[in-house]
């Protein structure tokens, strides 16, 4: 099997000119996102760049705590992404974004790792790490965007939601189509990718396993677990998430506070 063709510094340098010349293409066009193109090549950079040292410390570590801390760091980085995309106004939503995504990252791991891959250590960083991270990530995008999507039906609704309570529905039976459109709207692109996989896109994760020299077929078993692993993770996080966000809008007498 041929290795991977390993890239230099001259090789990222042309990337970077890659960059260059999106950037100029913007100028040209006049869009206004030169800015945000050059902050996003930079985290871009230094963001990798400092991850590829870690994990290979980590890597070569080999141990089950250092493992436990970058996911946890990673964890947590995630659920204040979502915290502030969904509102740093309502409380308690960090411990809850960020427990929803423990719970559904610990399930789906587990479960993978016992049933399906079974490497001969449960915290091998090889598999762990990546899994979990791609698990977390996509996570996090379906936490911020049901939670979003429920707090401004919440906040644009608050008439109709009264008049449910005044006629003597409880707060969840109140809120309970917001909470299901908030978590369709959280799990459809993961249904979206499933659908178009193979046809219309190449995975990341399958694509950079072609480019390790992984046979195709292998990359695509992988992918496979992989997709089903996030879509589970996602509903997961979003029902706990749209669950916890609900209960924050009512008091102890079951009147809407916001």
């Amino acid at each position: 099997m041929p290795e991977i063709i390993k890239l230099d510094f001259t090789d990222l340098g042309f990337a970077v000119a890659l960059m260059i010349i999106t950037i100029g293409l913007s100028a040209w066009e006049r869009l206004g996102l030169e800015i945000k193109l050059l902050v996003a090549t930079g985290r871009t950079i230094l963001q990798l760049m400092v991850l590829g040292y870690v994990l290979d410390f980590i890597f070569a570590l080999d141990n089950a705590v250092a493992v436990l801390v970058i996911l946890a760091v990673i964890l947590t980085m995630g659920a204040i992404i979502t915290r502030n995309r969904i509102s740093q106004k309502i409380p308690l939503v960090f411990p809850l974004v960020w427990g929803s995504m423990f719970i559904s990252t610990i399930l789906a791991i587990f479960y993978t790792n016992y049933l399906i891959i079974q490497p001969q250590r449960w915290f091998e960083p090889r598999y762990v790490i990546p899994l979990a991270g791609m698990v977390i990530g996509g996570a996090m995008n379906a936490a911020a965007v049901a939670g979003e999507r429920l707090v401004k039906m919440i906040d644009s609704s608050q008439l109709e939601i009264e008049t449910h309570l005044s006629l003597g529905a409880t707060p969840q039976q109140a809120v309970a189509q917001y909470r299901k459109d908030a978590i369709r709207a959280g799990i459809l692109p993961v249904i979206n990718q499933m659908t178009l996989v193979g046809l219309v896109t190449l995975p990341s994760f399958f694509t950079g396993q072609l480019l390790g020299g992984v046979k195709a077929d292998e990359a695509a078993s992988y992918q496979i677990v992989i997709l089903f692993m996030i879509a589970f993770a996602n509903l997961v996080t979003t029902i706990l998430v749209t669950r916890g966000l609900s209960r924050q809008f009512f008091n102890s007498n079951a009147q809407l506070i916001r």
